[in-house]
């Protein structure tokens, strides 16, 4: 979850991950005000949806049906990873198994948010636990009521992805701090089929789409679960994170960047000393990973790079490195880098 500078293909499998998990959303009907939620799940025409009630039926849709497909990610450079998706909800309890059919063999497994991910050519099976998961994970945490500030939403019509009939809408952010997106949201359910991050150009950074979806299949709780729990003949190796804060850490912004809001930080074993600081405007997110400075592997200052939508900057700040990651243009990076500062 800490790791910082994952290979293009590895990257992109996490990006497709996020774009279909749900965890963060689990407690997204006890979170939001009733009123609220019923209009999320009104019958209520497209055009008449603001930007919030798209978002909270999408997300709504996630948690309630179950479905079995496969999802494509591709990004403008030309990188591609597809999955298979096998994903089963009962109640509060939402479990899904992640087939890759691209690049190494990889199966994900996640009960909530207790991940296994099945490494078979190492033999190796990575347990972590993600709470932040979801096509907007932040959604409620960041203050829902502040997106409105930094994005319109409008209907973009309709089309039909994997043989489904969508409504289509577009979010435009209302700055240069933050990309926009276009979302194809199943017509009688909400369930995101497709979704496009474009630049402040309006070009597509990145597509994830279901090329092929089954909803509502019979997919069997117990049988994922007994597949996640058959680890014999795989060495688990566990990722250990601990809660902590900025503060604690001896880092602080001087100027918050527009819209982002602090979620949560969390801190590898000393072993590593790395701490990683999440921000988010209630879509987009940014991540600030902070270790010692080490001369012989950090070389490389001021370096930005762009995987689809996720973009990069290395930074030194006195005997410390930073490495930014978010789904957010080079600037606000560089705005994050620039107004981080030690404390102690």
């Amino acid at each position: 979850m800490l790791q910082t500078s994952p290979a293009p293909s590895l990257r992109l499998f996490g990006r497709l991950l996020v774009l279909l998990c749900t965890v963060g959303v689990l407690g997204l009907a006890s979170a939001q005000p009733r009123s609220n939620s019923q209009g999320a799940s009104s019958g209520k025409p497209p055009a008449e949806r603001g930007i919030s009630e798209w978002l909270l039926r999408m997300h709504e849709a996630s948690r309630r049906r179950s479905y079995v497909g496969t999802f494509v990610v591709s990004s403008f450079a030309g990188a591609l990873s597809s999955a298979r998706i096998w994903h089963a909800c009962e109640g509060d309890l939402q479990m899904e198994r992640v087939e890759s059919l691209t690049g190494a063999p990889r199966a994900i497994f996640r009960r909530n948010d207790d991940v296994m991910i099945f490494l078979p050519e190492s033999r190796v099976v990575r347990s972590e636990k993600r709470e932040s998961l979801g096509p907007f994970p932040h959604l409620l945490n960041a203050g829902e009521n502040s997106i409105p500030e930094f994005y319109s939403a409008r209907g973009a019509g309709s089309d039909r992805v994997a043989g489904y009939d969508a409504d289509v809408v577009q979010l435009a952010p209302r700055d240069n701090l933050r990309f926009g997106y276009r979302i194809w949201s199943e017509k009688k359910s909400g369930l995101v089929v497709k979704l496009q991050t474009l630049d402040t150009e309006g070009n597509v950074l990145e597509q994830a789409a279901f090329s092929e979806l089954q909803l509502d299949a019979p997919v069997r709780m117990d049988k994922l679960a007994q597949m996640m729990a058959s680890t014999d003949g795989y060495r688990i190796e566990k990722t250990e994170v601990a809660r902590t804060t900025p503060a604690a850490e001896g880092w602080a912004l001087r100027t918050a960047v527009a819209g982002f809001k602090p979620m949560s930080c969390y801190k590898r074993p000393a072993a590593e000393n790395t701490m990683q600081w999440i921000f988010s405007d209630g879509l987009a997110s940014v991540s600030l990973f902070v270790e010692p400075y080490d001369r012989q592997r950090h070389t490389q200052e001021g370096l930005f790079a762009a995987v689809g939508a996720t973009q990069t900057l290395t930074h030194r700040i006195q005997d410390w490195w930073l490495t930014a990651v978010g789904e957010v243009p080079p600037h606000t990076l560089r705005a994050f880098a620039q107004s981080l500062e030690r404390r102690k």
